[in-house]
């Protein structure tokens, strides 16, 4: 379980560092992150993080995929931790 905590920890730091990150490079003008990385970062775990990082740097709020899929995202990593913790 402490692995689990470290684990999630770290890649929702790396998912709020990469939205901050993403949203600089976009101001500047410079090579930007894919989005299916900034959505598949989300995806492994994420997703606090990636909202979090939509919230404080006001990036990809206006993209339906975004919006809509980062909590999606987190609404199925709930139930599906939910139901795995239940068995």
């Amino acid at each position: 379980m402490r692995n689990i905590i470290i684990y999630l920890c770290v890649i929702n730091a790396i998912a709020f560092l990469l939205y901050g990150l993403d949203k600089q490079k976009a101001k500047r003008h410079k090579w930007r992150i894919p989005e299916a990385t900034l959505l598949g970062v989300a995806f492994l775990g994420g997703s606090i993080g990636a909202f979090l990082g939509m919230q404080v740097f006001h990036h990809k709020t206006r993209k339906a995929k975004f919006y809509i899929g980062v909590p999606l995202i987190f609404f199925l990593q709930v139930i599906g931790s939910y139901l795995i913790q239940t068995r």
